[in-house]
């Protein structure tokens, strides 16, 4: 018995061993006519394998690619499409640009110091005042969240007029929309005090 790991290695191994032999055989025609019949007959039993893909754009192109690559890039047809060429597909991808600047304080995040900068734009008034005031309880829960203390108003403006370059302030009138922003959140939710009711 010949096992899979004693035969000649798949180049797409999804379409399984009867897909590659039949390409080993079209490499053998010698009639161009019937080796391009071949290879037709080919990819139209690729695609019956996958018949969800047949929306999916250039579905038919990427069919002539993988009939390529399985050939070893050998087989000499004429193909609707521009193949892939070999060269192509060991080509490395592009890498990914990661942000390089170092975040102050990891706790906060850089989304807050992004949010800290656009409240340094907004002109004076009380829409300044509520987004400083969202601003300063975000920062809160967050230092909560990751030190599991309590921690002071102070040290809460200490860090916003340091991340602000001294732009934001927590004056009074912003401490006591944060105390009633707290207040509004930890009010209890009413309750449905019916009876349970009964269905048959």
């Amino acid at each position: 018995m010949l096992y899979n790991t004693q035969q000649k290695r798949m180049f797409l191994p999804e379409y399984g061993r009867s897909i590659q032999n039949m390409v080993d055989h079209a490499l053998t025609i010698e009639d161009k006519a019937e080796r391009q019949r071949c290879a037709n007959t080919i990819i139209n039993i690729m695609g019956s394998m996958f018949p969800h893909l047949r929306d999916v754009p250039d579905f038919k192109h990427k069919l002539w690619d993988h009939l390529a690559i399985m050939s070893d890039f050998k087989l000499d047809i004429e193909c609707p499409y521009v193949v892939i060429r070999k060269d192509n597909l060991i080509t490395k991808p592009d890498l990914v640009p990661y942000p390089s600047t170092k975040i102050r304080y990891r706790h906060y995040g850089r989304t807050l110091e992004i949010l800290i900068k656009k409240a340094c734009e907004f002109p004076e008034g009380d829409e300044k005042k509520n987004l400083v005031a969202l601003i300063a309880n975000h920062m809160k829960k967050d230092y909560m969240a990751w030190n599991k203390d309590t921690v002071d108003d102070r040290k809460i403006a200490d860090d916003l007029a340091e991340l602000s370059v001294g732009k934001l302030q927590l004056t009074d009138d912003i401490l006591k929309l944060m105390e009633s922003r707290l207040a509004t959140n930890r009010r209890p939710r009413p309750t449905n005090n019916n009876p349970r009711r009964n269905y048959k």
